[in-house]
């Protein structure tokens, strides 16, 4: 990735009226990254994404999108993709048509516009509806339109707001398919409410939390991947920690004494495992996982890392500073 950030924000803030939307909102979204921006209704992401794409001006703060300074319709003209918040689709417009105005708005020729559209329905799996007006659509087939249209050209900045939203089960994971692909070459940033799917697209994240970024980072660093671990059992954690089985002392005094400064957190089948600073999963599986096997441990499943959702909980819960 590269160095330049994709999107820069530093200490901006945006009243209306009384309501202070951002509070010194600050972050940075590296090139390349597929950024989940997570947060309660309220707590300033539309506004951000607003800020972002020159929407919204700013009471203060500063601004960068794509190293260029605050966004601006010439200098970042093709190069920035949007799909706002309850975005409202032409009604009366064939979904080929309507596509194809979108991305000649972004500075392609017709016939890179014409290629653009077809790749895109194929990817969203509407190339058979490709002639039927927005308004005959279902309410999950207009959001996939939506959600083709920032995706159109060559953009290499899209904010996404809530682009499941409104999708079935096999949707959203064929969805998540769409958007990975776009990683690395392209920046993608997600605002959504659904953890689970950012988590299995993202691998950067931001808090925001009224008006403010609490935590950002890369999804391994804010869920702990490198150092902490999950390991599922057949019964209960907290039984197997007291238990004596397979050597003297108790199985948790023997995962303490295979490594000094370990935590370790019972929670109903799942034992949470955190290594010492310094000290990553594989060597905590190497030393921890023989002394649960010679305790008769009956491990089903080892899972890297707390859930995104987990990560986002405790922030909520310690967090007083907002």
């Amino acid at each position: 990735m590269s160095g330049t950030p994709a999107l820069w924000m530093s200490a901006v803030t945006k009243r209306y009226g009384r309501i202070e939307a951002l509070r010194g909102l600050s972050f940075s979204v590296p090139q390349g990254a597929i950024c989940g921006m997570v947060g309660p209704n309220g707590a300033g992401k539309t506004t951000a994404f607003g800020v972002a794409l020159g929407f919204v001006r700013p009471d203060a703060g500063e601004v960068s999108v794509l190293g260029l300074g605050p966004f601006d319709p010439w200098r970042h003209k093709g190069r920035v993709g949007v799909l706002p918040q309850d975005c409202e689709l032409s009604p009366h417009t064939p979904v080929d048509a309507l596509l194809r105005g979108y991305a000649r708005l972004q500075g392609r020729s017709a016939k890179e516009a014409d290629h653009d559209v077809d790749t895109i329905l194929d990817e969203v799996e509407l190339n058979d509806r490709r002639g039927a007006l927005i308004r005959q659509l279902s309410h999950g087939m207009k959001r996939r339109v939506a959600v083709a249209q920032a995706l159109l050209g060559a953009p290499e900045l899209i904010l996404l707001d809530e682009p499941t939203n409104g999708l079935d089960p096999e949707l959203m994971v064929r969805m998540r398919s769409v958007l990975r692909r776009r990683g690395g070459e392209r920046t993608l940033v997600v605002s959504s409410h659904v953890l689970a799917e950012l988590e299995a697209v993202c691998d950067h994240v931001l808090f925001v939390e009224h008006g403010r970024c609490t935590r950002q980072g890369s999804l391994a660093e804010v869920t702990e991947r490198q150092r902490r671990l999950r390991y599922q059992l057949g019964g209960s954690a907290e039984a197997l920690l007291a238990s004596t089985a397979g050597g003297a002392g108790t199985v948790r005094s023997r995962l303490m004494e295979a490594m000094p400064g370990l935590a370790v957190e019972p929670v109903d089948q799942t034992l949470h495992l955190t290594a010492p600073v310094g000290v990553e999963a594989a060597e905590l599986n190497a030393r921890c996982i023989p002394v649960l096997l010679g305790a008769g441990a009956a491990l089903e499943e080892v899972l890297a890392g707390e859930r995104l959702e987990s990560a986002w909980m405790a922030r909520a819960k310690t967090d007083d500073t907002v």
